[in-house]
């Protein structure tokens, strides 16, 4: 069998959502530090990198950093307008040109890396290069609107690469099932008006974007139908999440019959995360990739690509990272997640579980309807 792909790329470890280090502007060669803007720092992609090497896994898959994309596969997702204004502020020293989605000099070019690991998977997996692929993207995609960034997203890094293999590959349908714990709403609106995307999204109810469900938002036009949200209640934890994959997800990909499968995996929804309240833990994650890889395998030739959202917990992200990667490839090792059993022994009792699969199943009858 083909290896599995992975994508990384050292500079996009160097993107910063802070615009200085001690008296120095970040961008060029001054890195960005430790703990800047609280949340979105290096660190817990690096240690999911690290973790990997150390585990010998990463010597077992297919390590490329592709090529950064360039205006004609901006263009497909983005306004020339925001690209122009995006390109200017990064030479001017950065900036926040959106919501809340600062940057430093030089983020542009980073931000076109960042989204050349994606378009790189999706396009070795479509041309039969390697069987599956992960790209370790930073700065994450999936807020990003086709004209203005957003949370830590400053570009669509799934759309490009999805809408740049449709135009170098045969792709017709492709499903992209998000599990980053804020809602995916730039990736839904995107595709919100198209039959030729399935998005669907789990996440934490009103998380962020703030305020934000989106049950009743299903698409419209040609799209009325393909946009699924699944807005889980604070503290969901492995039985919700399993349930949301097996009564709904799977489900919705069985009537779509996808060509491709991407998975916008932010690791946010693990229990440690300060970004979010869900209770989520490496197994979790290990079992939902493993079901999305075998409907890959059922729905369209083993075809799937993972790629890398959010998630800010510095010690536990490389271990839910681990988890989806060992799922994908196939490939183990003897790593033991140190917090799994913490996490098993804190999921909600018998009641709350029993509400949080009554209300998956309140869902998924309103999305079979």
């Amino acid at each position: 069998m083909t290896k599995t792909g992975f994508y990384t790329d050292e500079w996009t470890f160097w993107h910063s959502v802070g615009l200085q280090a001690l008296f120095l502007p970040v961008g060029g060669y001054v890195q960005p530090p430790s703990g800047v803007a609280g949340a979105d720092t290096p660190d817990a992609k690096r240690r999911l990198l690290s973790l990997l090497k150390t585990s010998g896994v990463l010597d077992r898959l297919s390590v490329d950093k592709g090529s950064p994309v360039d205006n004609s596969d901006l263009v497909r997702v983005h306004t020339q307008r925001y690209i122009d204004e995006f390109k200017k502020v990064s030479a001017e020293g950065g900036g926040d040109i959106g919501d809340f989605a600062p940057f430093s000099a030089g983020g542009f070019d980073i931000a076109c890396i960042s989204a050349g690991l994606a378009k790189a998977a999706v396009a070795d997996v479509m041309s039969g290069k390697v069987s599956r692929a992960y790209a370790l993207c930073r700065p994450a995609g999936h807020h990003c609107l086709a004209d203005r960034s957003m949370g830590f997203c400053v570009l669509a890094n799934i759309p490009i690469a999805v809408e740049a293999a449709r135009a170098d590959f045969d792709l017709g349908r492709v499903a992209i099932v998000d599990w980053d714990v804020h809602h995916g709403n730039g990736t839904q609106s995107i595709y919100y008006d198209r039959d030729d995307t399935l998005t669907i999204s789990i996440h934490q109810e009103n998380c962020f974007p703030p305020g934000y469900s989106g049950i009743a938002d299903r698409g419209e036009g040609a799209g009325e139908g393909a946009n699924i949200n699944i807005s889980l209640p604070p503290g969901a934890g492995d039985a919700a999440y399993i349930a949301s994959i097996d009564r709904i997800v799977l489900p919705a990909l069985e009537r779509f019959q996808p060509d491709l499968i991407v998975i916008a995996s932010g690791l946010d929804a693990g229990a440690a995360d300060p970004m979010a309240r869900m209770l989520v833990h490496s197994e979790t994650f290990r079992v939902m990739t493993q079901r999305m890889v075998d409907a890959a395998d059922q729905l369209c030739g083993g075809r799937l690509v993972v790629v890398h959202e959010g998630g800010y917990s510095e010690a536990s992200v490389p271990f839910l990272g681990l988890a989806i990667v060992e799922a994908l490839s196939g490939e183990t090792s003897d790593v033991v997640d140190p917090t799994l059993a913490i996490f098993q022994a804190q999921q909600p009792g018998p009641q709350t579980t029993a509400f949080q699969i009554e209300w998956v199943e309140g869902l998924a009858r309103t999305f079979a309807a």
